[in-house]
């Protein structure tokens, strides 16, 4: 499956630091080499992409400098820089993901993209509790209820390529999990400060574990 990382957006919340979001540091590392990392050490990944934009010029040209293939979006939506990728990649499924989760393992990329089923599937995105989320001292702007509990998008997704482009109806699946890794989206920088926490300390483990009752749920929504 080819992957595609969201890298042209503006940051407007991470305020005019001087320093362009996807670059920012965590740990001895920019935030989106390690979401780089994570993917790229895929078996199931057979092609990355990043998509940047004028908002993102240093992160394009250090992605260069290590051998990451770009491409060039308008950066004044998610969903317009998404189609202008898409319109670019091939196969039928896409895995996206942003490039402010810089807590992400190819452990976690691997099972996430086992438990999707091409063809019984049209989208799948990853979510996480809600308590696990507040438990590292982020508080979400958004959850979406779920058999009775609340869930937080983690931006990991796997989209039909197709479907997508043709804005047809796309019915998605919730993998449901407890992961610290998908918990901190770097959007401000107070959550700069807590992804650069867990990297402090070596000795520190970033452990995770898919909730016993994950079974997938499906809720419905409709791409544009």
């Amino acid at each position: 499956m080819q992957a595609l990382v969201n890298a042209g957006g503006k940051g407007s919340r991470m305020g005019k630091c001087g320093i362009e979001k996807p670059m920012q540091m965590v740990g001895d590392k920019h935030t989106v080499q390690r979401v780089v990392e994570a993917l790229s050490a895929s078996s199931h990944i057979d092609r990355l992409l990043v998509s940047v934009s004028d908002n993102t010029p240093e992160t394009e040209r250090f992605l260069s400098s290590i051998g990451v293939e770009t491409i060039r979006t308008s950066g004044e939506s998610f969903m317009d820089d998404l189609h202008d990728a898409f319109k670019v990649m091939e196969g039928d499924y896409v895995l996206t993901c942003p490039s402010d989760l810089p807590l992400l393992t190819t452990e976690v990329v691997d099972t996430f993209l086992e438990y999707f089923v091409p063809g019984t599937m049209d989208s799948a995105i990853a979510v996480v509790d809600e308590e696990t989320v507040l438990r590292t001292g982020i508080t979400p702007s958004y959850t979406r209820e779920d058999g009775g509990r609340n869930w937080v998008l983690s931006g990991l997704c796997i989209m039909n390529r197709p479907m997508t482009l043709a804005g047809e109806y796309l019915e998605e699946y919730l993998f449901q999990t407890d992961w610290v890794e998908l918990s901190v989206n770097v959007n401000t920088p107070r959550e700069l400060e807590l992804a650069r926490s867990y990297f402090q300390d070596s000795s520190s483990v970033i452990s995770h574990g898919l909730r016993d009752d994950a079974d997938g749920r499906c809720n419905s929504m409709i791409m544009k």
